[in-house]
């Protein structure tokens, strides 16, 4: 019966979210107040259907409910309760109610709290993430509902989940990166809501800005540790490899900083109004773009769920719906849209739209190696070309060092206008010394010169020094003033500096990486730079769900001795085989051990990695995230809010 509750929930969803699309958006264009306000508690009963929905899938997966085909495909009574809810979303169908979940979460939180909006425009933006939502579902009840049952011969014990996605990295991985796919949905709906209005003031960039920097805040902690999960879940020692699937949340994450930006002018400038709007409607088309690389089957991936082209059909039609309509809007309203504001030289709109154009460059770079090899395969009828990393570090790294010097004299530049001979009294000693440090610093640390090395470092030590200092002057160079700068201002600051410690990550773990694959019998050794690895032991351990050979290997010469215990795990119940790596973490480097394959002999083949600096690709991302969160406690944004609930009490009771 749970299942058949959640189904029918499933449908309430579609219904109310319809009728959310529906009456507020009418209510809007006539006028009707009453209509207008039930867009709230629209809002609020697809919330409430939405978790029921979920919540039945959860209970089915728990239950070990093999009844349901979706359970019966992805569990297994072997599983530990965690991976059973987690892999409600570990495939397809459920995959996408957690979409729909987090979708209506997002309206509900919207509703909740822009009442102090002007009603026409939050009942517009209401409308807009109805209309969403119930293209989601529709698409879900359709084309993949996950209450199907497996009657009248229903299994015994399910096919299990994926090994891959046995793991804490995909248990949390998942709703993280679809909260903020999700989230740029408020952008979008605030931009579409905008144009509908003819109201493309800089008020409405201020609505949208906290929305859009939790939604950015989210994607890039959910692909983080997406790259976390690769590094240490596959066993190939690498943390990125430009799969199309990781470029389908890269790409909304580059339009969705670019937005993050150009959203910060047209609030405080009034101008590149039409910019934003635009790129607030591509942000989320990237989002639904990546949902239908994953899951129309047009590729192959660890990370793709689906290879049902009417699945792949559906979303290429929502998406034309989506993305063409919002354009044809775009392209009538765009004429009214007139930014009046003037500037010039260095100004910082000047260094922001740099920002913006070179995160687009970027952006078509990736979306052209990603799109390459799916339409020379469409258009020769299965012909196969690969488009690899050397590509894409061809094409990003220079824009990147473009990004990086920008980002330095953005915080120093002034609006309007900036003097040349400003900005070299000011940052001409900045500028020197990060390049003197950073070519003497890694041969300092390394011992030999890698013109790359110290060319990262000088652009990461760039970043932070122009901000520190920008930060000390703000301060009126005094640490007490430090306690008085804005929350907007620590975070764009925090945010930035994030941005250079993954630079420098990236950078030094790149070239600086030691990697070797050797043949170890028990007893015997190999050597990696300063380190010796000792094989001492291969022995025979049980999990809850897989039988696995352990290896115990012996790490000197890496300050104390310590031993590392990389696991080859063979499943029970799919039979099969998975790597698990063994990593000494640490905040300079991690050593890194992968067991390969067993040799006649007895021996097994190794890999063996040292990587300095690799988490601060990931830590860099957390400050990243941290500085979006922070920029949204704003006292100016609570400010606002009071102002509007005072005047809309002052209307009322009037």
């Amino acid at each position: 019966m749970i299942p058949e509750l959640g189904h029918f929930a499933l449908i309430l969803v579609f219904v109310l979210a319809f009728s959310l699309g529906v009456v507020p958006m009418v209510g809007a264009a006539r006028g009707y107040t009453t209509w207008m306000r039930s867009a709230f508690s629209l809002a609020a009963g697809v919330a409430v259907f939405a978790f029921v929905a979920f919540g039945s899938l959860v209970y089915a997966f728990v239950t070990d409910d093999f009844s349901v085909r979706y359970t019966a495909n992805n569990s297994n009574s072997l599983l530990p309760i965690y991976y059973k809810v987690a892999a409600v979303w570990g495939a397809h169908e459920g995959s996408f109610l957690l979409w729909i979940l987090i979708s209506s979460i997002w309206t509900l939180a919207v509703a909740a709290f822009s009442r102090h909006l002007p009603l026409a425009m939050i009942s517009r933006v209401l409308a807009v993430l109805g209309w969403l939502i119930a293209g989601f579902a529709a698409f879900s009840l359709f084309t993949s509902n996950p209450f199907e049952r497996a009657l009248p011969m229903a299994p015994s014990e399910g096919a299990d989940l994926n090994p891959l996605l046995q793991d804490f990295g995909l248990t949390v991985h998942p709703p993280i990166l679809y909260t903020g796919y999700v989230g740029f949905s408020v952008a979008f709906a605030f931009a579409v809501a905008a144009l509908l209005t003819g109201r493309l003031d800089a008020a409405w960039a201020r609505w949208s800005r906290p929305w859009t920097n939790v939604a950015w805040s989210f994607l890039s902690v959910g692909i983080a540790l997406g790259s976390w999960w690769a590094y240490y879940e596959l066993g190939w020692g690498g943390w990125w490899f430009w799969d199309p699937v990781e470029n389908a949340s890269f790409m909304p994450w580059l339009m969705g900083t670019a937005l993050v930006h150009s959203l910060a002018v047209t609030e405080k400038r009034g101008t590149f109004k039409s910019w934003t709007v635009l790129l607030a409607l591509a942000a989320f088309s990237l989002s639904l773009l990546g949902a239908f690389i994953v899951r129309s089957g047009v590729l192959t991936s660890v990370h793709a769920f689906a290879v049902d082209p009417k699945r792949g059909m559906f979303i290429l039609a929502f998406l034309g719906v989506v993305v063409g309509g919002s354009l044809t809007l775009y392209a009538v309203r765009v004429p009214l849209i007139r930014s009046r504001v003037h500037f010039g030289g260095l100004s910082r709109e000047v260094l922001l739209l740099l920002n913006n154009v070179v995160l687009v460059v970027a952006l078509a770079a990736v979306l052209t190696g990603t799109l390459t090899p799916l339409a020379y395969e469409a258009f020769t009828g299965g012909g196969k070309i690969s488009v690899g990393p050397p590509y894409f570090n061809t094409v990003f790294i220079p824009l990147m060092v473009v990004l990086a010097i920008a980002l330095g004299i953005g915080p120093t530049a002034r609006w309007k206008r900036t003097g040349v001979r400003f900005l070299i009294e000011r940052l001409g000693a900045v500028f020197a010394a990060s390049v003197v440090i950073g070519v003497a610093l890694p041969l300092a640390i390394a011992g030999a010169f890698k013109w790359q090395v110290a060319a990262g470092t000088a652009l990461a030590l760039w970043v932070v020094a122009t901000h520190l200092q920008d930060a000390w002057l703000q301060a009126g160079r005094r640490a007490a003033g430090l306690a008085r700068l804005s929350a907007g201002y620590i975070g764009m600051t925090l945010a930035h500096l994030g941005f250079a410690i993954t630079l420098l990550g990236i950078v030094v773990t790149s070239h600086t990486s030691l990697e070797r694959d050797v043949r170890l019998a028990q007893g015997g050794s190999a050597q990696l730079g300063a380190i010796t690895f000792t094989l001492t032991a291969i022995d025979r351990v049980r999990g809850p769900n897989f039988l696995a050979e352990q290896a115990s290997v012996r790490v000197d010469g890496d300050g104390a001795p310590y031993v590392l215990f990389p696991q080859k795990r063979h499943y029970v119940a799919g039979g099969q085989v998975m790597t698990e790596a063994a990593i000494a973490p640490g905040v300079t480097r991690d050593v890194y051990v992968a067991m390969g394959e067993p040799m006649d002999d007895g021996a097994w083949t190794m890999r063996l990695h040292y990587k300095p600096l690799v988490r601060w690709v990931w830590v860099g991302a957390l400050f990243m995230a941290s500085g979006g969160v922070l920029a949204i406690t704003d006292v100016r944004y609570r400010r606002l809010r009071v102002r509007r609930e005072a005047a809309a009490a002052v209307e009322s009771n009037a």
